[in-house]
C-alpha cells in the first residue's frame, strides 16, 4: 500500500473488492496526522526554539515512529480483512464444519478489530503530540497542528467503528472488553481535538 499512487489507492477503495475500505482509511488518517506534526516539529527548530528544543525533537521522533506504524496498520487491516471473508466461505455441511466455521469467524474478527484499535492508541498519541506542540511550535505553522489534530481525530472515529462492527462477532470475553475499552476513549480524544482546533481558530483569529 505504501508503494501506490494516491489515485491507484483511491480507485482500489472505489472499486467493489473487499478491502481496502474505512480501516485502511482510518490508519492513513493516522499517518497524515503523523506527518503533519513531524513538519511542525521541523518548522520548530533553530536559536529561536531552543528552550523547546526536547519538546520538539521528542515529537518529531515520535510523529516519524507514528506515520511508519500508521501506514503497516493500514496494510494489517486489508490482510485481516481478507481474512474475515476467507472464514465466511469455509464448509459447513456438518455439524463439526460448523462449529470450526463459527471459532474460525470469531477469531478472524477478533483479529480483524486489532488494527482499528491500535489506530485508536495511535490516534491518542497524536492528539496529545499537537497538544504538546501548540504552545511552542512556530506560530507561521499552527493551523497544521490543527489540521493534525482534525486527522487524528478522523482516524479515531472512523477505527471505532470498525472495532465496533467487528465486537459482535469476537466470543473472548477478555478481548471484547480490551476492545470495548479502547474503543470507549475515542469521546475524549474527540473532544481534546476540539480544543486544540480552537485553540488554533482563536490564535489565528487575534
Amino acid at each position: 500500500m505504501r508503494d501506490e499512487t494516491i489515485g491507484a489507492f483511491l480507485d482500489g477503495l472505489a472499486a467493489r473488492v473487499p478491502a481496502p475500505g474505512g480501516g485502511a482509511v482510518a490508519a492513513l488518517h493516522a499517518a497524515q496526522s503523523a506527518a503533519l506534526l513531524g513538519m511542525v516539529a521541523r518548522y520548530s527548530t533553530g536559536p529561536k526554539y531552543e528552550q523547546y528544543a526536547d519538546v520538539v525533537e521528542r515529537v518529531l521522533v515520535k510523529a516519524d515512529a507514528l506515520r511508519t506504524d500508521a501506514l503497516e496498520l493500514a496494510e494489517d487491516d486489508a490482510e485481516a480483512f481478507f481474512a474475515v471473508t476467507e472464514t465466511y466461505q469455509l464448509p459447513q455441511d456438518t455439524d463439526e464444519e460448523k462449529a470450526a466455521r463459527s471459532a474460525a469467524i470469531a477469531t478472524a474478527l477478533a483479529a480483524a478489530a486489532e488494527p482499528p484499535a491500535a489506530v485508536i492508541i495511535a490516534a491518542t498519541h497524536l492528539v496529545a503530540m499537537a497538544e504538546e506542540l501548540l504552545p511552542v511550535g512556530n506560530p507561521n505553522v499552527v493551523t497544521d497542528v490543527a489540521a493534525a489534530a482534525e486527522a487524528a481525530r478522523a482516524a479515531a472515529t472512523t477505527a471505532r467503528l470498525n472495532v465496533e462492527i467487528n465486537l459482535a462477532g469476537v466470543t473472548d470475553q477478555a478481548v471484547r472488553d480490551r476492545l470495548t475499552a479502547t474503543a470507549g476513549e475515542v469521546d475524549d480524544l474527540a473532544a481534546r481535538a476540539d480544543q486544540v482546533t480552537a485553540a488554533v481558530r482563536q490564535q489565528v483569529g487575534e
